[in-house]
């Protein structure tokens, strides 16, 4: 379903990712896991074609199509979906209008008013979301577990072929993790969807099915192995799969910042010695 190949990324002019490999099929639950900085969520971005993104190699296959450089809405169009990890709040459109857009925008058919508000229920059942927030303004005013449920019930109600969760969990009390949790799992059972999840907690994964967990470290997937993975990073950290390499290149970068300060103190010192000389001979 989806090709990642040798992928690398550039903001500006400063390099993100750096020959990424990943190979996702229909179905899977991929984990992507790593110290912040690491660039997981530049590839969730790049993957769904954020502009600010500039890919300098490597190419993105979906569904056997190159995409690499097809706009965000093209690729959403395509089966693609990405939820925030801070989701924006839209004054003025509501929930559901939003929600009954962009499947206008995805299938490019009309909504049918009756079935569309028929699965809204059914999905924020799943959420156990108040039906009055389908009226209210897109998260103006919600708390961040209504944020993150908005986000699922647009996934539930959507059906992308692929998923990208980036930082679902985050700020989430452990009841409503359940509740996100409980919904993507019925994404999966209904669209047999693939998933790629970002996170830096494992609570969500708790109760999903995990094919393949990948470590990013510096903008490079160092490791990746099968669900089991997530227990040994809770407890041994990512450190063990850390190259050699990287860990050197960051002790470089470590010495080359302490030196730098230590020479700007150094100039600072002796700048203020030469002040308080001229200080003293300005007085005799």
């Amino acid at each position: 379903m989806l090709d990642v190949q040798n992928l690398s990324v550039n903001i500006e002019e400063k390099p993100i990712l750096k020959g990424i490999n990943l190979c996702v099929k229909k179905g899977e639950t991929h984990v992507l896991m790593g110290p912040n900085g690491a660039g997981k969520s530049t590839l969730g971005y790049t993957l769904m074609g954020n502009p600010e993104y500039s890919v300098t190699d490597g190419k993105i296959l979906f569904d056997g199509q190159d995409i690499t450089d097809f706009s965000a809405d093209k690729r959403s169009k395509a089966g693609m979906f990405l939820s925030f990890q801070d989701p924006l709040e839209v004054p003025g459109v509501t929930l559901e209008n939003f929600i009954r857009s962009s499947m206008q925008q995805v299938t490019g058919q009309k909504v049918k008013l009756f079935q569309f508000a028929k699965e809204l229920e059914q999905a924020m059942n799943v959420l156990n979301m108040n039906p009055s927030y389908a009226n209210r303004d897109l998260n103006v005013g919600f708390s961040g577990g209504e944020k993150k449920k908005s986000e699922i019930l647009q996934l539930l109600m959507l059906k992308p072929k692929l998923a990208i969760l980036d930082e679902t969990d985050s700020g989430l009390d452990v009841d409503a993790v359940r509740i996100v949790s409980k919904g993507i799992l019925e994404y999966q059972k209904k669209m047999d969807g693939a998933l790629i999840i970002i996170t830096h907690s494992t609570r969500i994964l708790e109760s999903l099915n995990v094919d393949y967990t990948h470590v990013m470290v510096k903008g490079k997937i160092v490791h990746t192995g099968d669900g089991s993975l997530v227990q040994k990073i809770n407890d041994h950290g990512f450190d063990q799969f850390i190259p050699e390499e990287i860990k050197e290149e960051e002790r470089r970068a470590r010495l080359m910042a302490a030196a730098k300060e230590a020479m700007a103190q150094a100039k600072a010192n002796a700048a203020t010695e030469v002040g308080a000389v001229d200080a003293k001979g300005a007085y005799l």
